[in-house]
């Protein structure tokens, strides 16, 4: 665990301040859970915070509790460069540098001329002023909480704020399955649920929302599902024809890598997803026990995460990453095979 200037900080937020709150690129549920959390809390110390998010969220989120006082960059463009100008801190929560935000957003907070704090649990972040990051703790969620905790202030949580945490923490976990939940993480849930947080019904909100498209677009996936048995692998692709087929919705591709993880003695899988937009092809992976996706990830897609799950990206076509991708596997067939009995 680092933990960079707490005190300092603790006295910094002892006035109230303009504080925008940032999450990364694609925000997922615990990058809207964490922000969204920590805005709810420092309005209650007395601050004005302002979350401002790089681009759009999936729909599934936008039920969150301020969730329609979020900013977004690419959008309301505007109004986010106003709330940075006049802030007096950024926090940056669920990423671990500044390109996670994209290029354009990057740039804005390169030129900002006061300090960063960071609260995050991805490997090797950037330096910032202040910083609270734990790369064993399973979501930021957590960390937001554990940090209100650290602060004494267990007591401002109200149902807003618990709602925002067990989201980002449900979502981050795998609805609680990923070896990173501990027994303290039970123990915040059942903090959370005590404080408001509607288990059901959040549940509901995330999983259970689906679009007829977005159930159509899986169906497709698992139909490019290919299993490399000899490396304990499978991966899945998704062409950006396929994906407006089926009416492709920002948050429809979340969670579909697990169905290739969930195949008996499969320790490794990844989905690409061809971003026209940005010109990349999109990769997450995951894995099981000791093989490690984050370093992975690093060594030859850009990217980086957890050691169980991770992110990057290729410059190419759909059939040049898969035959790279497949390329690389001989190099860790003892490491797959290793990893421990699926």
């Amino acid at each position: 665990m680092i933990l960079k200037g707490f005190e300092d900080l603790k006295e910094f937020l002892s006035k109230p301040r303009n504080i925008v709150i940032v999450g990364h690129r694609n925000p997922d549920g615990d990058a809207m859970g964490s922000t969204l959390a920590l805005s709810h809390y420092f309005s209650k110390k007395g601050h004005q915070p302002t979350v401002v998010v790089p681009n759009e969220y999936p729909d599934f989120l936008h039920w969150l509790p301020g969730s329609d006082a979020t900013y977004r960059f690419d959008w309301q463009n505007s109004q986010a460069q106003k709330a940075i100008k006049n802030s007096d801190i950024i926090f940056l929560l669920d990423f671990n540098a500044l390109h996670r935000v994209g290029t354009d957003m990057q740039n804005s907070l390169e030129k900002y001329e006061n300090d960063f704090a960071m609260i995050d649990h991805h490997q090797q972040p950037d330096d910032v002023k202040y910083m609270y990051s734990d790369t064993e703790i399973c979501s930021t969620c957590q960390m937001v909480y554990q940090f209100i905790e650290m602060n004494n202030d267990l007591d401002l949580i109200d149902t807003a704020i618990a709602t925002c945490l067990y989201t980002g923490i449900m979502t981050d976990t795998g609805s609680f399955r990923f070896r990173s939940t501990t027994s303290k993480t039970h123990r915040i849930i059942a903090d959370l649920i005590d404080k408001g947080a509607q288990n059901d019904k959040i549940h509901n909100n995330v999983y259970d929302a689906n679009s007829y498209g977005r159930l159509l677009l899986l169906g497709q996936a698992l139909s490019n599902l290919q299993i490399l048995p000899e490396y304990k692998t499978a991966f899945i692709t998704l062409t950006e024809a396929e994906k407006k087929k089926f009416d492709f919705q920002k948050g429809d591709t979340e969670g579909v890598v697990n169905y290739a993880l969930s195949l008996k003695d499969i320790i490794f899988a990844a989905i690409f997803i061809e971003d026209t937009e940005q010109q990349i092809i999109k990769i997450s992976f995951r894995s099981k026990g000791k093989f490690s996706v984050n370093k992975f990830a690093r060594t030859y897609f850009n990217g980086g995460g957890h050691d169980n799950a991770a992110g990057g990206r290729f410059d190419g076509s759909m059939e040049e990453v898969t035959e790279n991708f497949k390329s690389l596997l001989p190099k860790y067939i003892e490491e797959l095979n290793s990893s421990y009995e699926a």
